[in-house]
This record gives C-alpha cells, sequence and structure tokens, in this order.
C-alpha cells in the first residue's frame, strides 16, 4: 500500500532498522535514532543497488518519488542512477572550485602569454582586483547580471563612468575564456551594455592658424 506524509510522519523507531515500502522500488528505512531515509532499489546488470535520495521530512514523500522517476528514466537510458549521482556531485565541488577570482587570474596569465603590455596586463589586474572585491570568491557559474551590476554601480558611483564600462568589459573577458574553457556557459555582462552611464565625451575645438 503506498505511503502518506501522515504514515512517514507516525512511523516510531524501534530495537532494529526496518523499512516500509511505497511502490516501484521506493522505500523509506526508519533507522534505531529515529531519522528517516528515502532509498530507490533496483537492478542492473541483474544486480540489486540501492540509491539514497535523503533524508525525510528535508525530502518529503511527492520529492521522493520525483526522484524515484528521475532514476528509472535514467535506467532506461542505460544509466547507473547511483553513478550519476556521484558524477553530478562530484560536478557540483568542481564548480565551486571554479571561483570568478581562480578564473580571472588564468585569464591574466594568458594574457602574459600571448606578451600583452605592461599597460594592458596592470589595467587587467586593476578591473579583476575591483571584480574580485565584489564576487571574486563565488563561483563562476553563480554570478548574474545583477551581481555585476552592483559591482558596477558602486564605480559609477564615484563618477568613474569610464571605469565602469572598461570594467564590464574586463568581467565580459573573462567570462568569455570560462565559456571557451567549458567551466561557463554564458557572460553575463553582456547584458549590460546599456545599463551604464556613458560618460561625456568633451570635443576640443580645433586651432585654426591664422594664414
Amino acid at each position: 500500500m503506498p505511503l502518506s506524509d501522515i504514515k512517514i510522519r507516525n512511523l516510531k523507531s524501534g530495537d532494529k532498522a526496518y523499512k516500509v515500502s511505497d511502490f516501484e522500488g521506493l522505500f523509506i528505512l526508519v533507522k534505531v535514532s529515529g531519522s528517516k531515509s528515502w532509498r530507490f532499489k533496483y537492478r542492473i546488470d541483474g544486480k540489486e543497488r540501492l540509491l539514497v535520495i535523503g533524508d525525510y521530512p528535508a525530502v518529503r514523500l511527492a520529492k521522493a518519488r520525483r526522484a524515484r522517476d528521475m532514476a528509472k528514466a535514467q535506467l532506461a537510458d542505460g544509466l547507473d542512477p547511483s553513478e550519476a549521482k556521484q558524477e553530478e556531485k562530484r560536478l557540483r565541488l568542481e564548480a565551486k572550485g571554479q571561483t570568478f577570482e581562480k578564473i580571472g587570474a588564468a585569464f591574466l596569465a594568458k594574457q602574459r602569454r600571448e606578451g600583452k603590455s605592461d599597460a594592458t596586463l596592470s589595467k587587467t589586474e586593476y578591473h579583476l582586483k575591483l571584480a574580485n572585491r565584489d564576487f571574486g570568491r563565488k563561483p563562476i557559474s553563480e554570478i548574474n547580471a545583477p551581481m555585476i551590476l552592483k559591482a558596477l554601480r558602486k564605480v559609477e558611483a564615484k563618477g568613474n563612468y569610464e571605469t565602469a564600462h572598461r570594467l564590464r568589459a574586463r568581467i565580459g573577458s573573462v567570462f568569455r575564456y570560462a565559456v571557451a574553457s567549458g567551466i561557463a556557459e554564458t557572460d553575463p555582462s553582456y547584458a549590460l551594455r546599456d545599463a551604464l552611464i556613458r560618460p561625456t565625451r568633451v570635443h576640443r575645438a580645433a586651432i585654426v592658424n591664422g594664414g
């Protein structure tokens, strides 16, 4: 008989851990400590495997069933759900290590290898320092346009409109480097091209020599 939230809440711990089935391989394990953990039992290559979905009540019944359905879809595609979960966890941890500061440093190193001038390298370092102050330690995949705009607005607030534009361009260069490296999917700074105050150009009068 399928489980319900009321039935799950009323499950009590015993002298030994025990499991209560939902359906289609999904069950909840009630541990001696009283904690409850969702598991999905399946077979692959004739061997029985278990996918640990998560603990109740952080993972409610509906969410546990969705996780089971996703695992069944992976099995239909020839994937092992447990291995797929481990790979997803590995990629997530790897992504967290790919911070803007780290990618920015790699971009700067690339410019050095390319023989960019000292002036260009100095400007890149300066712009990266400004950006790192606001989101350098964040994974680059988690940085969005509003986050970047907030940093740019701080520069604008000091009246440094030209610097804000150059900073946006430099941040975009780092993101495009990350996209090319397979670390990021898009460049969020691209959406901010028209969001900044344009600096006023001062046109000086031409000096006309008398004849």
